[in-house]
């Protein structure tokens, strides 16, 4: 082909994909134009742009916020019921829907449904008991071995049972050590390895295969109802355990008591037998006016709280040691025999857990319980994601910004585009455990982190025979806000949003996120003419 006999082709062929993309536009408009009125033809443009828009409400609270309209993606999808297992949705709102963005803790809706699917609803962690002794007499002459494989939920109730279970082996005394086996999972999982160096919080407490009470100490302060001096109580139970509290009462509002108050732990690492009494001591100031308030910390190594945990429970039940046990790390030998094996809670209940009160280190065991079941042990973070992005090639689902840390969104690696969230959400409705799924969701204005959220906007539908809801999932960082989930409108409609504010004003986002979903309760995207 000659340059001077088609010089409009040259330029043509020159042409980037945008600018053809626009060319083509242009000629469906002249075309449009041929067979429809100005006003329809007009229309059938406005259609390309119509979704790509921030609804005003939303976008008055980020410029009042002062957080750029670049700095968050909205997709709103609206779910069109089909037959079971075939619904399909139509894009009601995009805004920047397909940037790769920190999602936050809203990941975890890939690690539960995933979890859900391939686990199955009524998956159950086990713990496993082993000695390398013998019974006679109730006593037990050996160690007990403890095997986990990472069961989110071991807590004091759970020992409780397995006390008792103990116990009717015959067992009343127990001559020897605790010995803790936690080779399913790699040592790096274990290793502390926080994102903003907070290390006694316990949202970031590391992974752990015999994880028992989340490591977390909870204490409960209060002022005595008929003395001036504080009460202080604390779970779990832990034996050879005692609390020195030196803190004055002062007469103060409750705000901010938590800076007043200094707490010190002595030792925090057990190495020696008989292992010495434990010491927690609080120091400061504590305003009467405070009532029954929390003071949740991470003191303790994983085998220290895990042994006077054990010990207590042991006591609790009636249990006799011949001498106090100092817990270590020890595979169980080949030639241990069985004491009892002891299932915790389904998978159903737990993931109810992870997504209401955003727990993450529970969602963090899922997704290595994903690793071990599907890979083998040692598990590992990098092969749970290998198993997560297996199952989404299985269900169709193709996300190629997706990047998977932890599957708890407690990192700033973690990405993924608000348009692949509802996706992942559409699929959902689409899978038999698609309802166990839903409800795990936190209900805006019932309970977990959306309890006091949209308060005001749900109580206007208070005589709706059918009352609008909103099941979001919520996502928080220093730097990201993020929601995700479902919402059904007052007319009955069934909305899949997602949306992620990335920028340093993102702790600012919380108002726009609720004008997006109160907006949606009202069918928001519904055209003038149909509301």
């Amino acid at each position: 082909m000659r340059k001077h006999q088609y010089p409009f082709m040259t330029s043509f062929l020159q042409t980037t994909p945008q600018k053809i993309l626009k060319l083509l536009g242009a000629l469906l408009l002249l075309i449009s134009g041929l067979w429809f009125t100005p006003t329809e033809a007009a229309d059938l443009v406005s259609q390309e742009t119509a979704l790509q828009y921030i609804p005003k409400a939303v976008a008055n609270s980020l410029e009042k916020n002062q957080i750029p309209k670049e700095a968050i993606s909205i997709s709103v999808m609206e779910l069109e019921p089909g037959r079971p297992g075939k619904n399909t949705t139509k894009t009601a709102l995009d805004w920047r829907s397909t940037q790769a963005m920190n999602p936050a803790s809203t990941m975890k809706l890939l690690t539960t449904l995933s979890g859900l699917d391939i686990l199955g609803p009524q998956y159950r962690w086990r713990t496993k008991l082993f000695t390398d002794g013998f019974i006679r007499q109730g006593t037990l002459k050996g160690n007990i071995y403890l095997q986990g494989t990472g069961d989110p939920k071991l807590v004091p109730e759970v020992l409780a049972r397995m006390m008792k279970d103990l116990q009717n082996l015959g067992i009343q005394k127990i001559d020897g050590n605790l010995l803790f086996d936690r080779s399913a999972y790699a040592p790096s999982v274990m290793e502390a390895n926080t994102i903003d160096g907070e290390s006694l919080r316990s949202y970031n407490v590391s992974p752990d295969p015999l994880l028992y009470a989340f490591r977390t100490l909870s204490f409960q302060l209060s002022k005595a109802r008929n003395a001036d001096f504080i009460d202080i109580s604390y779970t779990p139970s832990l034996s050879q355990f005692k609390i020195v509290n030196q803190m004055q009462l002062v007469d103060k509002t409750c705000d901010n008591w938590k800076k007043d108050v200094h707490f010190e732990i002595s030792p925090e690492v057990i190495d020696t037998t008989p292992p010495p009494d434990l010491t927690a001591k609080f120091l400061g100031v504590f305003p009467a006016n405070c009532k029954d308030v929390n003071y949740n910390i991470v003191a303790l190594d994983a085998n220290t709280f895990l042994t006077q945990g054990f010990s207590a429970a042991w006591e609790a039940a009636g249990g006799v040691w011949v001498q106090p046990p100092s817990g270590k790390n020890e595979i169980v030998p080949i030639s241990a025999r069985s004491l009892l094996q002891f299932d915790g809670s389904n998978l159903a209940d737990d993931v109810q857990d992870i997504n209401k009160y955003s727990n993450n280190v529970m969602a963090r065991q899922l997704m290595l319980t994903l690793a071990l079941e599907k890979m083998g042990k040692p598990a590992t973070t990098e092969n749970g994601g290998l198993v997560i992005q297996g199952w989404l090639k299985e269900v169709g689902l193709q996300f190629p910004e997706l990047i998977i840390e932890n599957g708890a969104g407690l990192s700033r690696n973690e990405v993924i585009s608000a348009e692949h969230m509802n996706q992942l959400l559409l699929t959902a409705r689409n899978l038999p455990v698609g309802q166990t799924f839903y409800n795990s969701l936190p209900v805006a204005g019932t309970d977990g982190t959306m309890k006091n959220r949209l308060l005001t906007q749900l109580g206007k539908f208070l005589n709706f025979k059918q009352k609008p809801e909103a099941r979001i999932k919520t996502g928080t960082l220093s730097d990201v806000r993020a929601i995700s989930g479902y919402v059904t409108s007052k007319s009955g409609k069934i909305y899949l949003v997602t949306s992620f504010i990335n920028h340093p004003n993102a702790w600012k986002g919380l108002e726009a996120h609720d004008q997006l979903l109160a907006w949606l309760l009202e069918d928001g995207p519904e055209p003038k003419q149909a509301r």
